[in-house]
């Protein structure tokens, strides 16, 4: 027996490929969307390239609704609050906004006590989620060239300050992040892509880098190993998006 279904797992669970559903193919729809809204016919001529039939569509919009991932107003469907949110997200890993570094780090101490696990878990989630590092228990930093704010409901519950560490600032953000695990991933994601043909292997593979963005720390460049892959990731999966969205107007015409 040959070993290449077995080797076509291996990858897709190395690379974190999801399988392709109507409902992960509606939302990447809606996610590269500005703004972030479609009509069905439009959602439903969206899907045909992945072999997601209308009916399958129409049947998962309605359990998003439900579900209270989108909102529906006629016959337009639009991002929840919620999704907003993640599509945020998602537009700053692919265009992050950075500014020149001047060797500050950001260190965030959370002061509150008392939390429960839930509670404990859901601030460790959003200081990763805006690309802080833990260094020790209760103590986060980065290096302090992202423009981004915090978020106003983070002050109750933490203080905020701007440090110079005395360690090596390469060091130190090798000690943080992965930085080596990372860049073996988007490097494997990128041949990946530039290998894939069809739709659906497409599409599951430039899901799998847009994930993958939302954990690169962007760090000044001359905090990075030699030849890091975060742009060459950033460029392909933002091209890919022009290219779906320049296919929905492409069908949307001929109507």
């Amino acid at each position: 027996m040959g070993t290449g279904g077995t080797d076509e797992a291996a990858e897709a669970g190395a690379l974190a490929l999801r399988p392709l559903s109507a409902r992960s193919v509606v939302l990447s729809l809606l996610l590269g969307s500005h703004p972030p809204e479609l009509p069905v016919k439009d959602l439903v001529r969206g899907v045909e390239p992945f072999g997601v039939g209308g009916s399958t569509v129409r049947a998962a919009l309605s359990r998003m609704v439900a579900a209270g991932d989108l909102h529906r107003e006629d016959t337009v469907y639009r991002l929840s609050d919620r999704l907003l949110e993640r599509q945020r997200r998602q537009d700053e890993a692919v265009r992050p906004r950075t500014r020149a570094w001047d060797g500050d780090w950001e260190m965030v101490v959370i002061t509150a006590t008392g939390r429960g696990p839930a509670e404990r878990a859901e601030l460790r989630a959003r200081l990763t989620a805006l690309r802080l590092a833990e260094l020790r228990e209760g103590v986060w930093l980065r290096p302090a060239n992202l423009t981004r704010p915090l978020p106003a409901d983070l002050a109750p519950v933490t203080q905020h300050w701007t440090a110079r560490p005395t360690a090596p600032a390469r060091e130190s953000a090798e000690t943080l992040w992965p930085l080596d695990t990372w860049s073996e991933t988007a490097q494997a994601l990128l041949a990946h892509i530039a290998g894939a043909t069809r739709p659906a292997t497409r599409f599951t593979a430039f899901a799998a880098a847009v994930r993958h963005l939302l954990t690169d720390p962007v760090l000044p460049p001359e905090l990075l190993p030699p030849d890091w892959p975060g742009p060459a990731l950033r460029a392909a999966y933002a091209a890919y998006q022009e290219e779906l969205t320049g296919q929905l107007r492409a069908r949307a015409a001929r109507d």
